[in-house]
C-alpha cells in the first residue's frame, strides 16, 4: 500500500514510529508536511500538490494534524477524501472533536458522564456562571487549548471572576468547569482504534500540578480500566465519530467522566504499556482501506 502521513513534524515520535511500522509491513510510506499542500479545486478533479507535485496514488492516509492547524490540515484531508482516499479520521470528526463545546455537547447527547460545564464569551454575568458551574474551586479553560495549556485553576469565586474576566477582554471563548477533587492531578489516557481499546495508561501530575498531562510533566503508568471506563471510551470515540482517537478521562464519585477527546493521540503510551500502538494502527488501515467507505452517522 501506498500510505501517506500528515504530520508536520517527521521528526515527531509518534509519526517515526507509524513510518516506522508501516515500512516493517512492507509498505511504501512517505511523511507530508500538510502546511506546506496547496489544493486546486475544479470540476471532477481534485488535486493536492507537494513541493511542485501532485499526491496521487495514494491507498490510505492518517492524519496527524495539530490544533493551531485543524482549519487548513483538515482541508487538506477532505481533498483526499473527494478523491476517495481512505483516511483514518474523517475531516468533519477531526473538527467536530476540536471545537470543545461541539464535543461535549454530543457527548452529553450520548449519555456519557462529563464534568459539570459552562461555556462562555461575551457575558459579564460571572456571579452567575460560578454558581451553575457549581462554585469554586473550578476549572477555566480556553476552548481551544491543547496539551494542559490556557487551564487555570481558581480557587476561589475572586480568583475565578479574575480569569474570566481577562478571556472577556481578550475576546477569547472560554469554560468553566466543575473540579473533581478525588481525581485531582490524575487522569487517564485510553487509545481507542476500531471500537476498541487498545492501550489505557494513567498520567499523575508532579509538583501538585492539578494538571496531569504528560506534555506538563506529568508521568504515566500502565493501569487496569473497569468495565465501565472500557465503554465509556468506547462510546466516546462513537459519539465523535472518530476511528482513532484517546480518550481522557477521570475517575469521581459517580463514575468515569469524560474530559475530551482527541484525535491525533501521542504514542507515548507505548513506552508506558509496552503496547505496540502504532503497529496496530497501521494493521487496521491495511483492514479498513479495503472495506467501503463507512458515511458519518453522527449528524452534528
Amino acid at each position: 500500500m501506498n500510505i501517506l502521513i500528515l504530520s508536520r513534524g517527521s521528526s515527531n515520535y509518534s509519526t517515526q514510529r507509524l513510518k516506522e511500522e508501516a515500512k516493517t509491513r512492507g509498505h511504501d510510506v512517505r511523511v507530508v508536511n500538510y502546511a506546506l499542500c496547496y489544493m486546486a479545486v475544479e470540476k471532477g478533479n481534485p488535486v493536492v500538490y507537494y513541493r511542485g507535485k501532485p499526491l496521487t496514488d495514494i491507498d490510505a492516509v492518517i492524519p496527524r494534524i495539530a490544533m493551531r492547524y485543524t482549519k487548513y490540515g483538515t482541508s487538506v484531508v477532505r481533498q483526499f477524501e473527494m478523491q476517495g482516499v481512505y483516511t483514518t479520521d474523517s475531516s468533519i470528526a477531526i473538527n467536530r472533536v476540536r471545537d470543545k463545546l461541539r464535543a461535549y455537547q454530543l457527548l452529553a447527547k450520548t449519555d456519557i458522564g462529563i464534568p459539570k460545564t459552562v461555556f462562555a464569551r461575551e457575558t459579564s454575568d460571572f456571579a452567575d456562571v460560578i454558581e451553575h458551574a457549581g462554585g469554586p474551586p473550578l476549572i477555566i479553560k480556553v476552548a481551544r487549548g491543547t496539551h494542559g495549556n490556557g487551564v487555570v485553576l481558581a480557587e476561589t469565586k475572586k480568583a475565578a471572576q479574575a480569569v474570566m474576566q481577562a478571556f472577556y477582554v481578550e475576546d477569547v471563548s472560554f469554560l468553566v468547569q466543575e473540579f473533581i477533587a478525588e481525581s485531582a492531578g490524575t487522569d487517564i489516557r485510553v487509545i481507542v482504534i476500531g471500537g476498541k481499546v487498545i492501550a489505557a495508561m494513567e498520567r499523575q501530575s508532579l509538583d501538585n500540578d492539578f494538571r496531569s498531562n504528560l506534555h506538563q510533566g506529568g508521568e504515566g503508568k500502565k493501569v487496569r480500566l473497569t468495565e465501565e471506563e472500557r465503554k465509556t471510551a468506547q462510546k466516546a470515540a462513537k459519539a465523535m465519530g472518530l476511528s482513532v482517537c484517546g480518550v481522557d478521562m477521570i475517575r469521581s464519585d459517580h463514575g468515569p467522566l469524560v474530559l475530551e477527546v482527541n484525535a491525533s493521540p501521542g504514542f507515548s503510551i507505548e513506552k508506558v504499556t509496552g503496547v505496540n500502538v502504532a503497529a496496530k494502527l497501521i494493521r487496521y488501515v491495511e483492514q479498513s482501506a479495503k472495506r467501503k467507505k463507512i458515511k458519518d452517522r453522527v449528524g452534528a
